[in-house]
């Protein structure tokens, strides 16, 4: 299982809804639980610590390296073993909490929304609400065929974010849209990072499917 801090709901809940979080690049877990006290007291929060370690307190859930030429590539294949490693971890978080399995949340930063993309898509309907913050869709990560599911996605990226480029979120509405899947997309004058607007925006979205 996958080390995580969790904050357990504020108020007694039978089955609350559960929130995983899943970090950046060379983060860790302890980055986005930050989050946590300003979100639904009624949720069940668990910030997980990505698998790989890359020194210092900070994690990966797969290698990015650069080639010859500098250019970046992921290591899919160890994308895919996380992917697989979140979706256990999910199922054991579910159960180990009594959370109510019609109310999964999954948010992901960065190289975790890459994840989150890659899970909702592998695991159609294991969860149903997706948060992507500054992130893009790997199609090499992606099947084929999509499943049809209920599964709905907020998204939102930095215009002037330098490591992802803005462009590279866009793409994601679009396969969403074609895909008959319902999306919010809204864009910051940021960087990498989550204005405050932002987190605000993502805040309510998640308060009205509670």
């Amino acid at each position: 299982m996958l080390n995580y801090i969790v904050r357990e709901p504020k108020q007694a809940t039978t089955n609350p809804p559960l929130l995983i979080l899943l970090h950046g690049y060379g983060s860790n877990e302890e980055d986005l639980f930050s989050f946590a006290q300003e979100l639904p007291d009624n949720m069940l929060i668990v910030s997980a610590q990505a698998p790989y370690t890359i020194g210092g307190g900070a994690f990966a859930w797969y290698a990015i390296n650069f080639d010859a030429n500098d250019e970046k590539f992921s290591d899919l294949e160890e994308a895919k073993e996380s992917v697989d490693k979140v979706s256990d971890f999910i199922d054991e978080i579910k159960t180990k909490y009594n959370t109510n399995p019609d109310k999964t949340f999954l948010l992901g930063f960065s190289q975790g929304a890459i994840l989150s993309y890659a899970l909702s898509f592998n695991y159609p309907n294991k969860v149903q609400h997706v948060i992507a913050l500054s992130g893009h869709l790997n199609e090499g990560l992606i099947p084929e065929n999509i499943t049809k599911s209920d599964t709905d996605y907020y998204i939102s990226h930095g215009t002037v974010d330098q490591v992802i480029p803005v462009d590279w979120a866009r793409r994601a509405p679009v396969f969403l849209n074609a895909n008959n899947l319902k999306n919010d997309y809204s864009e910051y004058p940021v960087g990498r990072g989550v204005a405050p607007q932002n987190f605000y925006s993502f805040q309510k979205w998640i308060e009205n499917r509670l």
